[in-house]
């Protein structure tokens, strides 16, 4: 056993304090965007999950430039664009599209702009890389609490509307024929939603923020009917394709040439899409044994 793990883990991986830290931060994102991911494929808001994870680079860039921490500007842009979808009427239907191609269009625009003044005013050209794609191995200690504390605040909001959300999200006719406050209900969560994507950003870039947030919970719901269960099968998703992912970016560090490593977001989305087409191939299996 001994030798198997120094075949697959490169020497220094558990004594790397950047590890630890980014194994730490990659789990609890993951955990929290897999809670709100569950009720964002129920509500069919993936596009408008990846909508608010682009419109992140935006705040991220502003960020920047501001000289503040990234996941405040992540965080701040994230929650105006989901009060900008909230105003123009994403609750409705008819306007969901709209509501969401507005605001990304314009979070592009503004991504676009700061992006540039990022790159002309200074010569740190990594910064744009690591805002779009993520850079989870610079993280440093103190981002640490904020990722506690906001964390925390979406798992609760979850935990409190847990049942009447599931209510709307499931049926909003009918929670709404029951006096339930479905508009409500539904801007609570676009908020929590907001706030699971600039964690997300933080850890692999505001462009693939969406996969932990989607990926894992598309997964467990191929898996599992009941919500519960599909909210821990998609944590446990989503910590695994994280930690592995991490594992992965760290000994791509020591494969030819060794100059330098895979980036950590690309073997967390991939694993993440390889995750989902496995249970995809097995689903039919199930149901047929169902008889389905």
């Amino acid at each position: 056993m001994t030798q198997l793990l120094h075949a697959i883990v490169e020497p220094g991986f558990f004594a790397s304090s950047p590890v630890r830290l980014a194994v730490v931060i990659g789990a609890l994102v993951a955990i929290v965007a897999a809670a709100a991911g569950v009720f964002t494929v129920l509500r069919g808001q993936s596009f408008a999950g990846e909508a608010l994870g682009d419109i992140g680079a935006a705040g991220g860039s502003s960020a920047y430039l501001a000289g503040i921490g990234a996941l405040w500007g992540f965080l701040g842009v994230s929650v105006a664009a989901a009060a900008a979808m909230e105003l123009i009427g994403i609750q409705r239907s008819r306007g969901r599209d709209l509501a969401t191609g507005i605001v990304l269009g314009v979070g592009f625009g503004l991504a676009a702009l700061f992006l540039y003044l990022g790159t002309t005013r200074t010569s740190n050209t990594g910064t744009p890389v690591q805002i779009l794609f993520g850079s989870i191995f610079t993280l440093t200690s103190s981002i640490l609490p904020l990722v506690l504390a906001l964390g925390a605040v979406v798992l609760g909001a979850l935990i409190v509307l847990y049942r009447p959300l599931l209510r709307v999200s499931v049926s909003p006719e009918l929670a709404a024929a029951r006096g339930l406050p479905v508009r409500a209900l539904g801007a609570a969560y676009l908020f929590a939603m907001a706030a699971a994507v600039a964690l997300s950003a933080l850890t692999i870039g505001a462009i693939l923020s969406t996969a932990l947030l989607v990926g894992p919970a598309a997964t467990a719901l191929k898996l599992t009917t009941s919500p519960p269960r599909a909210v821990f099968t998609a944590a446990a998703t989503g910590v695994g394709c994280v930690w592995l992912g991490i594992l992965l970016a760290y000994d791509s560090y020591h494969w030819p040439p060794r100059t330098h490593g895979w980036p950590p977001s690309f073997f967390i989305v991939t694993l993440v899409l390889g995750v989902y087409l496995v249970a995809s191939l097995r689903t039919p299996v199930r149901g047929r044994k169902r008889g389905v």
